[in-house]
């Protein structure tokens, strides 16, 4: 029997709570943690192979890796660019799973108002396999009408990126 981890959540962006959730998830032969982490974690390699992101910005400094406690930006989705900030960073380790996790958020009018929650879990498997696990709450006006979108283009977007996440790590 195997037992795969899972996502920490605060209890704010707990996943059912919000105004949309999605979850998407990959498990492939011949990648390894580390190097999906790579990809995953340094934002200059984030528009070669993922096409829904743009203006990545670092307005205090740091960066293209992401690291524990760092403030960025980037838009996309069609948001003007998000204000983010990694709440939570562990590199991938024998025995121990990557967690990557960020808030991003959009002020302004109610109908404007954005926060999220975006968790990534990347983890070596037995037999050469990777996991990779994306899951995403929002909260506001914008994130209800995005889950009432048929497709949802949040679950195809991250879908997407897992995609090319995979594709570049294999390269």
């Amino acid at each position: 029997m195997t037992t795969q981890n899972a996502i920490t959540w605060p209890a704010k962006y707990l996943p059912g709570t919000g105004d949309n959730f999605v979850s998407n998830e990959v498990i492939v032969k011949g990648v390894k943690a580390a190097d999906v982490w790579h990809y995953l974690t340094d934002t200059s390699t984030w528009e070669s192979y993922y096409d829904n992101v743009a203006d990545i910005s670092f307005p205090q400094g740091g960066g293209p890796e992401l690291k524990d406690d760092l403030v960025f930006g980037f838009g996309t989705f069609g948001f003007p660019p998000l204000a983010a900030h990694v709440t939570e960073f562990q590199a991938p380790a024998e025995g121990v799973p990557g967690r990557l996790s960020w808030t991003a958020r959009q002020d302004g009018t109610p109908e404007e108002q954005l926060d999220v929650l975006h968790a990534w879990l990347v983890e070596d498997l037995d037999g050469g396999r990777v996991r990779i696990l994306t899951q995403e709450t929002q909260i506001g006006q914008p994130a209800a009408a995005l889950a009432n979108e048929r497709p949802n283009p949040m679950l195809n977007g991250h879908q997407a990126w897992l995609d090319g996440l995979v594709g570049a790590a294999s390269k």
